[in-house]
């Protein structure tokens, strides 16, 4: 039997870079837990700027913008822990399986990624290795620690206002894949918002072959979950994503009564 070599690839974080995880109120008494998979936008020191301008660093491309700081505001109102990634999706994509071909992206709503081009296989295990991993071994590890109390999941993410040059109508989005139990509570919550555009599956829809968080932490654990998307524009300012923490504060208390 042909012996297989081990992986020499170096590990891609050293001394100074941060850690890839934030996790804040992990022992928080809500039955909700938050994950923000597109939280952060940095990058290892050993990748530089991926040959990326700083600015392409501040877009949609890199981070979820305002939506590691609604997280916490979120987290803060309904007591209920955070799970965070440091790191940005250009490096390698949290809501994503490694090995998918969006998984570490080459171009990126047309902006090509140079840093990302023509990795092999030990590369990109090293990425994964380094962040993929300890991201979504500490969200196992926090609902392990939950298995025998109610638990809900919530996978919270920001879309920008314009795409391919086309307006999005949306405020927030519900996504859900197979399971609609906390989808349909929310859309009877937010329907109580006077002027509030809601999408169903919109701008985005879960699935197996496009998400990772839901498919693999909700469904296949069969706890309840949904996937939030607030617009970027509403998070743009303090006051912004103060009011829509409690916007969504509001709705899933409303939602899951005696749950939360």
């Amino acid at each position: 039997m042909d012996k297989i070599a081990p992986d020499t690839t170096p590990e891609l974080l050293t001394a100074g870079d941060p850690t890839p995880v934030i996790v804040e109120h992990a022992d928080a008494p809500s039955a909700l837990v938050i994950v923000c998979d597109h939280a952060g936008n940095a990058i290892p020191r050993a990748l530089g700027t991926l040959g990326l301008a700083p600015a392409e660093l501040t877009r949609h491309i890199a981070i979820d913008v305002g939506a590691l700081d609604l997280s916490r505001r979120l987290a803060a109102r309904l007591k209920a822990p955070l799970i965070a990634q440091a790191y940005s999706r250009l490096v390698i994509d949290c809501n994503r399986a490694p090995g998918a071909p969006s998984s570490i992206a080459e171009i990126s709503e047309a902006t090509p990624v140079p840093g990302n081009r023509g990795l092999d296989a030990a590369q990109g295990a090293a990425r994964a290795r380094a962040i993929f991993d300890p991201y979504h071994a500490a969200i196992r590890a926090l609902l392990d620690a939950r298995a025998a109390r109610p638990c809900v999941l919530l996978a919270l993410h920001s879309f920008t206002p314009v795409f391919h040059g086309v307006a999005r109508p949306w405020h927030v989005g519900v996504l859900y894949n197979r399971d609609r139990r906390v989808a349909e509570p929310l859309f009877a919550a937010f329907a109580a918002e006077p002027d509030l555009v809601v999408g169903d599956n919109e701008p985005y829809a879960v699935s197996d072959e496009t998400d990772y968080t839901i498919p693999v932490h909700g469904e296949r654990r069969g706890i309840p979950h949904v996937e939030i998307e607030v617009r970027q524009d509403l998070l743009a300012s303090p006051a912004g994503r103060d009011e829509w923490a409690e916007r969504l504060a509001r709705a899933f208390a409303a939602a899951l009564p005696g749950v939360l």
